[in-house]
């Protein structure tokens, strides 16, 4: 029998990217989206209800029309610059949102849950993550996860709710087929950031610190492409729909990629050179994030299957020449 699945932000980047890999897999996909941050055109698989998290009323009623067997849990607000010089939002959104869409599932009896969290909510380290590293945000975006994961947790306690936490690296790349991909307003991510730069005369790219503790001097970061993402949500609702227990997994390469590799590397796939300017580092950026990913390959049988730079570069490419003819 098919399996209906509520995805919260599902007009985004990596909810559209599931709903897509979660259709391909047989779910029936509902998305429910307030598109504040989200696109009713990437909603492609699926029916969409427009509604907030934080409007306990419409959030019932979708429940109720839906009847959801499991949920997967992307509606949050994700830009780390924005969430420091606006936390309340971001508590407000994250954590508000989830507590709401939590009280929701337990009132309809929904006991599967695939949640989108993030490597922010570890304390920075040299060494690759686990998931036994110390918890320790510096950032109220991660700490606004961190918090919506306890939550989680205490749910599943009282009423049963199972649940994976996605502990998800740098998300990149976009889909292979070009059906959907990244486009935030403002852009903050650095690949897109730098390839509609690319498209622009006297385009110069700004590196945000060149004084971080890593070899090159500029932020190190694990990129794993968004379909790997996708798969991952996937396998972890079948993980549950089988029987698995709570627990929470990283998902990332285990490869570090620097700003300025990483510069060099679209310099390769582009055959075109990028001048470089070199700005203050970002309020909240850590110098170093990479996943140890061998729990979700041992848990869920994950492991990459797109996420070398050349293909994350060459389908974020695509999409980016895509985006400029639409604009």
């Amino acid at each position: 029998m098919t399996q209906t699945v509520l995805v919260t932000g599902g007009a985004g980047y990596v909810g559209s990217h599931t709903c897509k890999a979660l259709a391909q897999a047989g779910w029936r996909v509902v998305v429910y989206d307030n598109l504040s941050r989200g696109w009713a055109d990437l909603v492609k698989w699926g029916d969409l209800i427009e509604g907030d998290l934080l409007d306990k009323i419409a959030l019932t009623s979708a429940f109720d029309s839906v009847k959801p067997d499991a949920v997967a849990h992307f509606a949050a607000l994700t830009y780390v610059g924005e969430s420091v010089s606006e936390p309340g939002l971001y508590y407000r959104n994250n954590v508000a949102g989830t507590l709401n869409l939590l009280e929701a599932m337990a009132e309809a009896g929904t006991s599967k849950l695939a949640f989108s969290s993030t490597c922010a909510v570890y304390a920075p380290s040299d060494a690759p993550l686990t998931e036994k590293s110390e918890l320790g945000p510096v950032n109220p975006y991660g700490a606004s996860k961190m918090m919506a994961e306890r939550i989680i947790r205490d749910f599943g306690s009282a009423h049963g709710i199972r649940s994976v936490t996605l502990r998800y690296f740098n998300a990149s790349g976009c889909d292979l087929l070009g059906e959907t991909g990244e486009r935030h307003i403002p852009e903050t991510h650095v690949i897109p950031l730098i390839l509609r730069g690319m498209m622009e005369p006297d385009y110069a790219f700004t590196i945000n610190g060149q004084d971080f503790p890593t070899p090159d001097g500029t932020c190190v970061r694990d990129y794993v492409h968004v379909a790997d993402l996708a798969d991952a949500h996937v396998k972890a609702l079948d993980y549950l729909s089988q029987g698995g227990e709570t627990d929470a997994i990283n998902l990332g390469t285990g490869r570090g990629t620097s700003v300025s590799e990483l510069v060099e590397a679209i310099e390769r796939v582009s055959g075109k050179t990028i001048p470089r300017t070199y700005g203050p580092r970002r309020a909240g950026d850590p110098p170093s994030l990479v996943a140890a990913p061998d729990k979700a390959r041992d848990l869920l049988g994950w492991a990459p299957q797109h996420s070398d730079i050349d293909t994350i570069l060459e389908t974020a490419r695509l999409w980016a020449e895509k985006e400029a003819a639409r604009s």
